[in-house]
């Protein structure tokens, strides 16, 4: 790796949403928004709440079909394609990372990206000319999200956007007892990782399922909420520069989404 003459990337974390996310009034001209006000990215390097696997996996290298991990939907959404190039060169970057480190890694190389990944991707990159590669998550322990996030770091001096994609909140089942405005834990436990955020409470935060209001409501399972420690680790030196790019309520949950850097 060198990072002569590259510009270091932000951190983020967003809120994904899911296939219909296209067509809300609103949404997408935010993530459309904010990519265009960050640097132009050598590669983006997602992890999404929609691929868990130990130990760590890279998905494809090659430009590969979409991972179409979603059911129900009208058939419209499973037609969407995303042909992003793939990345090798960042592929090879974190495997030197990890496994100097001594993080196991392997490769699945017929994984093509999941919906966490590509939805907002299509928003934010529509050329589909940016490099993607995208990582499993091998756990879902926030301390060790966050110390694979601190190994990821030093790719953003090389031009790397690292990208955690989850949801700020995320319980299907209890919205469907709900009526048209958020319900009060999605907007508690929002309104607690707001002040959190901005307060650097990262004792907090590794431990929202105690400390925060709601927060086994808020995540009945924290596969969505844990995106955030990898890019909490990858932005550890710059949390003073965190800013809410986007916040508000999608079907009930919060779409927060932040930016490092």
């Amino acid at each position: 790796m060198t990072t002569e003459g590259r510009q270091r990337m932000p951190a983020l974390y967003l809120s994904h949403g899911a296939p219909p996310l296209a067509d809300d009034p609103v949404w997408p001209g935010e993530l459309a928004a904010w990519a265009a006000g960050l640097p132009r990215p050598r590669a983006i390097l997602i992890v999404s709440a929609h691929w868990e696997e130990a130990p760590l996996a890279i998905g494809a290298t090659a430009t590969v079909p979409l991972v179409y991990d979603f059911w129900g939907f009208p058939e419209h959404y499973y037609q969407v394609t995303y042909a992003a190039p793939g990345a090798p060169e960042l592929a090879e970057d974190v495997r030197k990372l990890l496994r100097g480190a001594g993080h196991p890694v392997r490769d699945v190389p017929e994984r093509g990206l999941d919906h966490g990944a590509y939805v907002p991707l299509v928003e934010m990159f529509p050329a589909a000319d940016v490099p993607v590669l995208q990582v499993s998550m091998p756990t879902l322990e926030p301390e060790k999200l966050m110390e694979l996030g601190r190994r990821l770091a030093p790719l953003r001096d090389e031009g790397v956007l690292i990208v955690g994609s989850g949801f700020f909140t995320h319980n299907l089942a209890a919205l469907r007892h709900t009526g048209s405005l958020p319900p009060s834990w999605s907007t508690e436990f929002d309104d607690w990782g707001k002040r959190a955020l901005g307060a650097q409470d990262i004792d907090a935060l590794l431990d929202f399922e105690h400390t925060a209001p709601a927060g086994r409501l808020a995540h009945p399972r924290t596969e969505h909420f844990a995106p955030l420690f990898v890019t909490l680790g990858a932005a550890e030196s710059e949390l003073g520069s965190q800013r809410s790019i986007i916040d508000g309520f999608w079907m009930g949950m919060a779409k927060r989404s932040v930016q490092f850097g």
